[in-house]
């Protein structure tokens, strides 16, 4: 496993490191052949604000099929790699857990730029990639069914915010996008949504996520008389662009993805500058039972929709592979709809599917992020979604829909 250096989130990442390389849920691995699966989560970059906690929730999922029994008597031991929200750093990761670790199925790719990177050696070698990476052109790789997606697409998500702008008066927005898979794919979507809504995307700039400064960019943005502006980027950049937009004077609605402006945004800018802030993201199910456990196991600390749906990656993955009686991943592939989209025993957990998969029974697995159903292309085909404000340095949300 690649060595980490303790540093802030030290406990957690040396907790996880002794978890991997010794023992899960208390119990070593006494057979010689466990089943191996594989996290490349975002523990640093601009991922990093999530990567930890979503380490921690597959962690917790192994933790219980291993107190369960695990899957046929084979006990499970998870390896994992930081991806650094980088892809070079992220194929290397890939490669390791693929090739030297042989993981049966790979979870927890975040940034669309990883997946994508990383997605071609999944299907080479026939393991199954879960990840909540957004970008539409994941899917419409070549991937023979490898890929699922817990992330509702970059489509579904911008059409999804457009037309909450427009509900809300939005008529001139100008869409400010980091360089990325899905940049020039949600300006598209925008501009078709905001036309037939009356409105006009007022302007549009792909910036390099590297910059530090983006004064000619606000210039454009306030010479456009734009009534919104929309923040498609990661949190280094939207931080420094809402301090030059506070700057600039700009009066308008500034609005961005939750995972662009999580409640860390609070540590780098005053709350003069943050106020008014509106963030969106597909919201996990609140009111599971699954969902609830996992607030629990997390102190009763906010559960961001990636950690919810890492859980259900490796329910998921276990659970297809009890269904298989194997632990290929082709295996797994073949059976994850079988568990989760069907006519069986509704379950929310992996101790409970583990259980009436060992009595022969038909499972359907709706987990923490809620239902988990998949089109033909590896999309998941629904969620709901939150809107949130920043107030006084947190966030209230608005609406739940």
């Amino acid at each position: 496993m690649t060595g980490i250096t303790i540093g802030r989130r030290g406990a957690l990442l040396g907790a996880a490191g002794a978890v991997s390389s010794f023992a899960i849920g208390g119990k070593a691995f006494s057979q010689s052949n466990p089943v191996v699966f594989g996290a490349l989560p975002p523990l640093t970059g601009a991922g990093g604000p999530y990567g930890p906690a979503m380490l921690r929730a597959i962690q917790g999922v192994v933790e219980q099929a291993n107190a369960a029994g695990g899957i046929k008597g084979r006990q499970i031991r998870l390896v994992f790699e930081d991806d650094q929200t980088n892809p070079d750093a992220g194929v290397r990761g890939a490669r390791k857990l693929i090739d030297v670790d042989r993981v049966s199925a790979l979870m927890g790719t975040w940034a669309s730029s990883v997946t994508t990177a990383v997605a071609p050696l999944c299907w080479e070698n026939r393991v199954p990639l879960f990840t909540v990476s957004g970008a539409d052109s994941i899917t419409l790789l070549p991937h023979q069914g490898h890929i699922f997606r817990t992330q509702p697409n970059s489509r579904l998500q911008i059409e999804t915010a457009s037309n909450w702008l427009i509900g809300k008066g939005a008529k001139r927005v100008f869409h400010m996008a980091a360089q990325s898979p899905f940049a020039q794919s949600s300006q598209d979507v925008m501009t078709e949504r905001f036309r037939a809504g009356g409105g006009a995307v007022s302007g549009f700039i792909v910036y390099e996520r590297e910059k530090t400064a983006f004064r000619s960019e606000v210039d454009q943005i306030m010479r456009s008389r734009s009534d919104t502006v929309m923040l498609n980027g990661y949190l280094p950049d939207v931080t420094i662009l809402l301090r030059e937009l506070f700057r600039a004077g700009f009066d308008g609605r500034r609005f961005t993805f939750a995972y662009a402006a999580p409640p860390s945004v609070f540590q780098s800018l005053p709350n003069e500058v943050t106020n008014g802030l509106t963030t969106f993201q597909p919201s996990p199910d609140l009111d599971s039972p699954a969902f609830n456990r996992l607030k629990a196991a997390f102190g009763n600390a906010e559960v961001d929709p990636y950690s919810a749906q890492v859980h259900d990656h490796a329910s998921m993955a276990i659970l297809a592979a009890a269904q298989a009686g194997e632990v290929t991943g082709t295996a797994i592939r073949d059976n994850v709809r079988k568990i989760c989209q069907g006519d069986g025993e509704k379950v929310d957990n992996v101790t409970d599917g583990l259980r009436l998969i060992a009595a022969g029974r038909a499972v359907n697995f709706e987990g923490a992020s809620g239902p988990c159903e998949f089109d033909e292309r590896g999309d998941i085909r629904g969620t709901k979604f939150r809107y949130d404000i920043a107030e006084g340095g947190r966030f209230r949300m608005l609406e739940l829909a």
